[in-house]
């Protein structure tokens, strides 16, 4: 039935385009000088920011369902399966080698791993897999409690993953340095989960008023 409410064709339009608009506009934050260079005729490509797509398409559904007038919560159904993209992504991004910009810096640690050029590094997407895994298996472990406030396992998982991706970039180089000397997308995660946090605290606590309700009546 959710598949056929009211209103799904402009969330999945939102969602669509909203992912698309952010998964280039975070890349030309993390990369300004790939738009420099565009604009200057030169021939590169603009690449992608999985940070851009979630959230662009948060705010594209988010924006959808105010014009639509819908309030159910549609984020939860979508964990698993972005979860599983997440990790099939990061796959390609390992294999993919020094040609793909989500390599990790030098190491000497004995899992680093060369990536072509002679130097062991972290495997940053490997750290994402795993990363990925256990955020899954975690959210699915509490999916009975979390289903009691519609919404809450998507916070959770998008909180989760935005300060991964703010601590876990660390480890790969830095192309265009920012304040702090860190990159446009870890500011991009510290800013999202700095307005985010309100929605991901408010959903927290009704779940805590429910449990303590049914305590007490218990």
């Amino acid at each position: 039935s959710g598949l056929l409410a009211p209103g799904t064709f402009a969330v999945l339009v939102g969602l669509l385009l909203g992912a698309a608009i952010g998964n280039k506009a975070v890349f030309f934050i993390e990369r300004p000088d790939v738009w420099r260079a565009m604009l200057s005729g030169a021939p590169v490509w603009p690449g992608q920011s999985i940070v851009g797509g979630l959230l662009g398409g948060l705010i594209g559904v988010e924006l959808a369902k105010w014009l639509t007038g819908q309030t159910r919560s549609t984020g939860d159904a979508l964990v698993g399966p972005i979860c599983a993209g997440l990790a099939l992504g990061r796959v390609g991004c390992f294999l993919a080698g020094l040609h793909d910009d989500t390599y990790g810096l030098p190491t000497t640690l004995p899992w680093g791993v060369d990536m072509g050029d002679g130097v062991p590094r972290h495997p940053s997407a490997l750290y994402e897999i795993a990363f990925i895994g256990l955020l899954h298996a975690v959210l699915r472990h509490a999916r009975g409690t979390l289903a009691q406030v519609p919404g809450l396992a998507f916070k959770l998982f998008l909180s989760a993953y935005l300060l991964w991706r703010l601590l876990g970039d660390s480890l790969k180089p830095v192309r265009v340095p920012y304040a702090l000397g860190l990159s446009g997308i870890q500011w991009v995660c510290l800013l999202a989960l700095l307005v985010y946090a309100p929605f991901v605290i408010r959903s927290a606590q009704r779940l805590r008023d429910l449990e303590r309700k049914d305590t007490c009546a218990s």
